[in-house]
């Protein structure tokens, strides 16, 4: 018997472990063969292959938050709660043994069910819809814009109108392979934009509807409606196409209807709205809209600029940004150049920006910044903002309006220069490629830009924390100084505070100190437990504030409790009053009075304590910790400990 699993919770912290623990140690007990993804905080880990998935007999998901089930297609499936799989493993491998289990199937073929999709608001569908088309539309843009731009480069002649490429030119045939594939745009947008909403069936009447409104000839328009009839079309066809396939017909007619059926009868329906409804009113308003954006010169030009460069820094790849991105590379065959060339010079500063902080003043970085700094700097030359997602998300306060002043700079830069970008993409690759007009300016605004971003950013960010000669214990076996982001190249720089070592790899960093563990007997409650941790920490120079860290302890609680189960609670958080990673450890025989999963008080209790640019240490020490008190022998014997001394023994052997 081969049984896989997934585990995951809200947080993806401790109990996503749990679980996964508690279903290994059930199955080793019951001779069963087990396999358990972890979708945890700091990833998937143990991820399923496709071979592993064929060949299990059954599926056990164990998670709170929603898991993609697409992949097991056809196999016999329990889907629980992340608590039962901590308190009730053999009863969820049982039932796969029993076969008390339905068998999975995907609706339609679809990723995602559709009680799935119900669950997600209106808008987030909507975006989905949008997105999935502009997936698909952009590669026909990148493909088009790199053609022109390299035969416009090798083989164009300069004229008054600007350059040109003669008639009888082998570039001349080039530039006509990329502007066949722009004109793919508009209706690869609509095409796709009605798959993700009725799927196959919504793929040609989409189509067809996206070609209707690039072409205004159909409804007496010279400009067309552009990629604003694509979209509006896109979605008119999608839906138009699935609320055919909801009408209830003879079992005779099933197998025609996504062949022939629907997509006829939503491909006429389609035809005729644009035609005699919509099409000449999308039209109007796309061109008042192109001919507004190709006026705009001065200070309107640097407000849309502003906006741009905001936009896209904003989020790094995430809804925002890609809504600046469409209207962009939408504009692109249009000829408005312009909003693109903003939009090139926007993706790559905060990426380059933070890479260039980190060369300049390590100091200000940890370890783990500092070789994701060099990662960065090289996405940020291809164009790709999400290379500052790792630095935005442990410090977003402080990141993100650096990337934002950074990359308005340099959209405001592009746009007095008059920077042009033909192709869907920026960075400094497309300039190489010859897509950029104007390539001097754009050069100078994605300098100026990435340096305003890596100014704001040193400027803003706060010096990493430094760990102290008191904290190095030769014997203790705990997170060793690399690990927590000590470069050895820069100690000799830092202040007195930091670590004077020969060898900062080899040396460990103490992450329990005896005189943060205490023993008592006593009935107290979760808040005076808490406060007794936090106490300790403040006596023993761990902190700077008792009601910041506690504040920031109890917001935890506040979402779902800590108190794991089976008499451990494992309170957590991060705040810059933290002074360095430490692990809090009160034991309480009475036990505490605390919510808890399986309603057992508390006896043994760990306060993680974590600044907050200590990325995903707490991570780390919550799934060590959880993981390890899964063992009953060893959470028994460090509740039943009479000493400090053994608690602390114990401690170091996790």
């Amino acid at each position: 018997m081969k049984i896989l699993a997934i585990t995951s919770c809200p947080n993806g912290i401790a109990h996503t472990y749990m679980a996964q623990e508690k279903l290994e140690q059930a199955a080793k007990e019951m001779d069963i063969d087990i396999k358990v993804e972890t979708q945890g905080g700091v990833g998937a880990e143990n991820v399923l292959t496709s071979k592993e998935i064929r060949e299990a007999d059954g599926i056990i998901i164990a998670a709170d938050r929603q898991v993609d089930l697409s992949r097991f297609d056809g196999k016999r499936l329990i889907n629980e709660s992340v608590r039962e799989g901590i308190h009730n493993p053999k009863l969820l491998i049982q039932r796969i043994i029993d076969q008390d289990a339905h068998i999975h199937h995907e609706k339609n073929g679809n990723k995602h069910t559709h009680d799935e999709d119900e669950q997600k608001s209106g808008l987030q569908m909507v975006y989905q819809h949008l997105m999935n088309g502009v997936s698909f539309m952009v590669p026909f843009i990148v493909v088009g814009g790199l053609l022109m731009a390299i035969a416009l480069t090798l083989g164009g002649n300069t004229t008054p109108e600007g350059l040109k490429i003669p008639e009888d030119s082998f570039w001349k045939s080039i530039e006509n392979i990329g502007s066949l594939a722009f004109s793919f745009m508009v209706p690869i947008l609509a095409g796709y934009i009605a798959v993700s909403i009725a799927d196959k069936p919504g793929l040609v009447p989409g189509m067809i509807g996206g070609a209707i409104a690039a072409d205004g000839s159909f409804y007496g328009s010279e400009a067309g409606a552009g990629f604003l009839g694509g979209i509006v079309a896109g979605f008119l066809a999608g839906y138009i196409a699935k609320w055919i396939k909801n009408i209830k017909i003879p079992k005779a007619m099933a197998p025609i209807m996504p062949i022939i059926i629907i997509p006829i009868i939503s491909s006429i329906l389609v035809g005729l709205i644009f035609i005699f409804v919509i099409g000449a009113p999308i039209a109007s308003i796309f061109e008042g809209l192109t001919t507004w954006l190709k006026g705009m010169q001065g200070a309107n030009s640097i407000i849309l600029a502003l906006i741009i460069g905001a936009m896209i820094a904003f989020d790094m790849g995430g809804p925002v940004n890609k809504v600046a991105f469409l209207f962009g590379s939408a504009l692109i065959a249009e000829g408005n150049y312009a909003v693109m060339g903003m939009v090139a010079v926007a993706v790559c500063t905060p990426p380059i920006g933070l890479g260039l902080a980190t060369f300049i003043n390590k100091r200000k970085f940890n370890k783990g910044e500092i070789e994701m700094g060099k990662a960065s700097f090289t996405m940020g030359l291809f164009g790709i903002t999400e290379g500052a997602i790792p630095f935005a998300a442990q410090d977003p306060l402080r990141i993100i309006p650096s990337n934002m002043i950074g990359a308005m700079v340099a959209a405001v830069i592009a746009s007095i220069g008059g920077v042009g970008d033909r192709v869907a993409h920026g960075g400094p690759i497309v300039a190489v490629l010859g897509g950029i007009d104007q390539v001097l300016w754009f050069f100078i605004a994605v300098i100026v830009g990435s340096i305003v971003t890596m100014l704001v950013a040193l400027l803003l960010k706060k010096k990493e924390t430094a760990v102290s000669p008191a904290d190095i214990d030769d014997s203790d076996s705990g997170i060793t100084s690399s690990f927590m982001g000590i470069d050895e190249n820069d100690e000799k720089d830092q202040t007195t505070s930091n670590v004077e070592t020969q060898n900062s790899e080899t040396e460990e960093f103490k992450v329990f100190d005896k005189n943060v563990i205490t023993i008592e007997n006593s009935n107290i409650s979760r808040d005076e437990a808490i406060d007794k941790l936090i106490l300790n920490l403040k006596q023993h120079n761990y902190i700077d504030d008792e009601e910041i860290l506690k504040e920031a302890v109890l917001k935890r609680e506040s979402e779902s409790t800590t108190a794991i189960g089976m008499n451990v609670a494992i309170p957590h958080a991060k705040s810059n009053v933290v002074k360095q990673p430490v692990v809090a450890v009160l034991n309480n025989k009475s036990g505490v009075e605390w919510e808890s999963l399986d309603d057992t008080q508390p006896k043994i209790i760990f306060l993680i304590a974590v600044p907050n640019d200590s990325s995903d240490t707490h991570l780390k020490l919550l799934q060590r910790l959880s993981r390890t008190l899964m063992d009953d022998e060893t959470r028994e014997t460090l509740i039943n400990a009479e000493s400090t001394e053994e608690i602390y023994r114990i401690l170091k052997e996790i």
